[in-house]
């Protein structure tokens, strides 16, 4: 049977998986495919008032070293700490890989999320983990650095969906972080640590801050400018994204 007759009669070749068309050309019939799989995602928040891409900020330095280092494969994004919903609604449409609207359960499954944040962004990385949670959407890792609940919050207690959580804190000043977190779920999440530094005899230079902030709120200042806390945080997010 010749090409021509092929075409007139429209039969289609199902065994050599191919489509003959007028132009003389054959093309493959593609089967459907899983949707592409998506990114691992690293969600950031800033404390205080502090923008999104102030760099002077660790955390905004953070996200952008990874992004540095990891420029495909994963996600990574920082919002103020009054933009959770943004957030929320990013992960969603990330997570979303058939673009239907809806999230099925493989497409929860798939979800491979990190949070972090800083003063009221620990307080609202607890927050977007408990959003996820009733997402039924799980979280690998969530890290607090000096975490200052926000009224009507409760940064303590981490959700059952993450699989792990760690705390960093200073005890002096004005504005403390949060001491201890503790697992609603100690089956299924595990607290790798509340972490306690000591800033009165530690001389951490924090020149590019704020004065006011360097006045103030000396101690959580020092906290967040510390190489050495932030050293570990990305030491920590590291460990659950693809070799970079």
């Amino acid at each position: 049977m010749g090409m021509g007759e092929l075409i007139r009669t429209g039969i289609l070749v199902c065994t050599a998986l191919v489509v003959m068309r007028q132009d003389g050309l054959t093309h493959p019939v593609t089967a459907p495919v899983n949707a592409t799989k998506p990114p691992v995602i690293v969600v950031g928040f800033v404390g205080g008032f502090v923008a999104h891409d102030n760099m002077v900020h660790s955390g905004v330095q953070l996200a952008a070293h990874l992004r540095e280092t990891h420029p495909s494969g994963v996600f990574v994004k920082v919002f103020e700490n009054r933009r959770r919903e943004n957030a929320h609604r990013e992960i969603l449409k990330i997570l979303d890989t058939d673009h239907d609207g809806t999230l099925s359960d493989e497409e929860k499954k798939e979800a491979h999320i990190i949070i972090y944040g800083m003063s009221w962004g620990g307080s609202e990385t607890v927050s977007l983990a408990k959003e996820l949670d009733k997402d039924h959407i799980p979280v690998l890792l969530t890290i607090q650095v000096d975490s200052v609940a926000k009224m009507r919050q409760n940064d303590r207690m981490i959700p059952a969906n993450v699989g792990e959580a760690v705390n960093f804190y200073q005890s002096n000043g004005l504005l403390r972080g949060q001491p201890k977190i503790r697992a609603a779920d100690e089956k299924r999440t595990r607290i790798i640590g509340n972490f306690r530094f000591d800033y009165k005899s530690k001389n951490i230079k924090c020149d590019k801050y704020p004065w006011f902030l360097r006045v103030f709120a000396k101690y959580h200042t020092k906290i967040e400018c510390d190489t050495e806390v932030w050293s570990q945080v990305e030491s920590l997010i590291g460990s659950k994204l693809p070799p970079a």
